[in-house]
C-alpha cells in the first residue's frame, strides 16, 4: 500500500501491492481517502488522473457540510449508516460495535459499493475521514478476494497516523466539552486500532464463514465475487 500526497485530501492511499495468495492487488485499482472538499485545483486534476470513479459513503447532512470539490469523475453515493453519524456519539458505542451495527444494519449497501469495485474501474472509496464506513468497505473488498488478512488489517490500522493532528485536537476538545459522559467518543472520531478490525473479520468468518460468503449472504453473486478478483488482482 501507498500513502498519496494530493493537494487537499487526507488519508488517501493506494491499497495496491497487499499480497493476495500467489497475487498481489493491483496499483491503482482501488483507492481511500477521507472527503474530496478542501481538494486544490492541482489536486484535483491530479485525482481526477488516477481515478474513473468516487464511491462516496457520506449521508445527506455530511454532503451538504463538506461538498465534493472533485469534478470530472463520476461519483455514486452509498450513505452507509441507517441514522445520522452523531447518533453512535450520542449512544456510546465503541468502534466494534459500530463496526457489527454497519455489517449487520447495511450489509445490501456494502455489497453496492464492492459491486461497483468490481466493476474494474480505477476507484476511490471515501467517507468523511477515511477511517470507518470508509475502512470496513476496502477490508470487505480486499478480504473477498483472498488479500493477506495482516496486511489488510495493517492498512486499516494506518489511518490513525494519517489524520490531521489539528483536525484530531479541535475534535478531541469539542467531544470533551460536549459530550462528557461519552467515553468512546474520541476512539470513534480519532483511532483505528488493529486489534478492532481483526475482531470483525473474525466475526464474520465465525457467523458466515468467509467475508465472500457474507457478501453472498447479503446479496453479491459469485460472478461478481469473480469480477472483483479480476478488477484487484494482478
Amino acid at each position: 500500500m501507498s500513502v498519496l500526497a494530493v493537494s487537499g485530501v487526507a488519508n488517501l492511499r493506494d491499497v495496491g501491492g497487499i499480497p493476495a495468495g500467489s497475487s498481489r492487488v493491483r496499483s491503482g485499482a482501488l483507492l481511500r481517502s477521507g472527503h474530496l472538499a478542501q481538494l486544490t485545483a492541482e489536486g484535483g486534476a491530479d485525482l481526477a488522473a488516477r481515478v474513473r470513479h468516487v464511491i462516496d459513503l457520506r449521508d445527506d447532512a455530511e454532503v451538504e457540510r463538506e461538498p465534493s470539490a472533485l469534478t470530472g469523475v463520476p461519483v455514486t453515493r452509498i450513505p452507509l449508516f441507517l441514522g445520522s453519524v452523531g447518533s453512535f456519539f450520542a449512544l456510546n458505542m465503541d468502534l466494534a460495535a459500530m463496526y457489527r451495527h454497519l455489517i449487520d444494519e447495511s450489509a445490501p449497501r456494502l455489497v453496492d459499493a464492492v459491486r461497483l469495485i468490481s466493476a474494474g474501474e480505477p476507484t476511490l472509496v471515501h467517507c468523511t475521514v477515511g477511517k470507518d464506513r470508509t475502512g470496513v468497505t476496502v477490508a470487505l473488498a480486499l478480504s473477498a478476494v483472498g488479500a493477506d488478512r495482516e496486511a489488510v488489517i495493517a492498512d486499516y490500522a494506518l489511518t490513525a497516523s494519517q489524520l490531521p493532528r489539528e483536525r484530531n485536537r479541535a475534535i478531541v476538545q469539542y467531544l470533551r466539552a460536549n459530550l462528557p459522559d461519552a467515553t468512546n467518543a474520541v476512539q470513534l472520531a480519532t483511532e483505528s486500532p488493529a486489534p478492532v478490525m481483526a475482531s470483525l473479520l473474525a466475526d464474520i468468518d465465525d457467523r458466515f464463514g468467509s467475508v465472500g460468503a457474507y457478501l453472498r449472504d447479503a446479496g453479491m453473486s459469485a460472478a461478481e465475487l469473480h469480477a472483483l478478483a479480476d478488477a484487484l488482482l494482478e
